[in-house]
């Protein structure tokens, strides 16, 4: 008489093979194809500037970037505003409005670009028929979470120069994952943006980029300082590190 071996939890997980993680492009061409087929979507074509919706609106659709790239904006009672993310392709906007019925941010296009608008009471309903899609959108809440977690993190615990070069690492990280070149950055964002972003000084900011080409970890590009190359993206990661500190 044959007994059947007891296999522990914790074995089983050790043994198991882990299930291969698809690149981050095919990821995204996949989410798009999925949220294509199973709801309803508008296409919205935007111009730099153009405004999806605005803090206060009624909350009615989450947008998914198709192209392009947008900014959301937090504003406070006594008239400060501050960029709290770069969205580009794959990524959704909206979910500040899921709890109260209402717009907290501004979203803005960054560029000419499209994004898809699906009514969230579909997506509701699309989610309850499709397990696929709806472990989708809780993976898009998650990252989400992530990216903010991350960022206060930066603030709080990063100097300057790692900040800034935190900033620019991640929209290259952004583009790579998209197929785009990412040595090379348009900063639609003024230097006032990025420092409200990243909780310093406009001088500060200037005075980060500013080391950062001299280390030759950035280069100015055209005389408006706007276009950065990145010689080496791996070493603007570095800089980024809480152990760099502040360049000399």
């Amino acid at each position: 008489m044959h007994t059947a071996a007891a296999v522990s939890p914790s074995s089983h997980l050790r043994t198991a093979p882990l299930a291969p993680v698809a690149p981050a492009g095919d990821r995204i061409a996949e989410a798009l194809r999925l949220v294509r087929d199973a709801v309803p979507i508008v296409r919205r074509s935007c111009q730099a500037g153009d405004r999806l919706h605005a803090a206060g609106d009624p909350f009615v659709h989450l947008h998914i970037v198709h192209a392009g790239v947008f900014k959301v904006v937090a504003g406070s009672a006594d008239g400060r505003e501050q960029v709290t993310g770069l969205q580009f392709k794959g990524d959704w906007l909206g979910f500040d409005g899921i709890a109260t019925g209402r717009h907290a941010t501004d979203t803005f296009a960054m560029d000419t670009g499209e994004v898809w608008a699906v009514r969230y009471d579909d997506l509701l309903q699309a989610s309850a028929r499709a397990p696929a899609l709806a472990r989708l959108v809780h993976a898009a809440m998650s990252r989400e979470l992530a990216r903010d977690r991350d960022h206060l993190l930066s603030v709080c615990t990063l100097p300057a120069d790692a900040r800034v070069a935190g900033f620019l690492q991640q929209w290259a990280m952004a583009l790579d994952e998209r197929g785009l070149r990412n040595d090379q950055i348009t900063l639609r964002l003024t230097r006032a943006e990025i420092g409200a972003s990243l909780g310093m000084q406009l001088e500060t900011v200037s005075r980060a980029l500013s080391r950062l080409a001299r280390e030759g970890l950035i280069a100015f590009c055209g005389t408006g300082r706007r276009e950065i190359h990145i010689p080496d993206p791996g070493a603007l990661a570095l800089a980024a590190s809480p152990a760099r500190g502040t360049l000399q």
